[in-house]
């Protein structure tokens, strides 16, 4: 019985990482860089949906950045994927990669 109530637990966390893995691969969002500011900690990108924002169409948008490190890591015409929250200030970029 145990070792039945072992093999549950096993499969419920690998089925709730793998949940979670995906929401984080959902919350990705494709854009292009179109204007860094490093003085003002800011990227200006043009994305497609960002549902995770509730965003529904394409837009050129204004983003702070959490790390001013991500701006030396991207130039103009890059395409990235990103992650973002909006909080009180606005939108702000978390986490942000050059696209494969």
């Amino acid at each position: 019985m145990n070792r039945i109530i072992g093999i549950t637990a096993a499969l419920a966390l690998s089925m709730g990482l793998a949940t979670a893995t995906l929401a984080a691969e959902g919350a990705a969002i494709s854009g292009e860089v179109k204007k860094i500011d490093e003085g003002a900690g800011k990227i200006t990108l043009r994305h497609g949906p960002a549902k995770s924002l509730g965003m529904e169409e394409p837009m050129t948008m204004v983003y702070r950045v959490k790390d001013p490190a991500m701006l030396k890591q991207v130039k103009v015409g890059d395409k990235v994927t990103f992650e973002a929250e909006e909080g009180t200030s606005g939108y702000t970029v978390t986490r942000m990669q050059k696209a494969k």
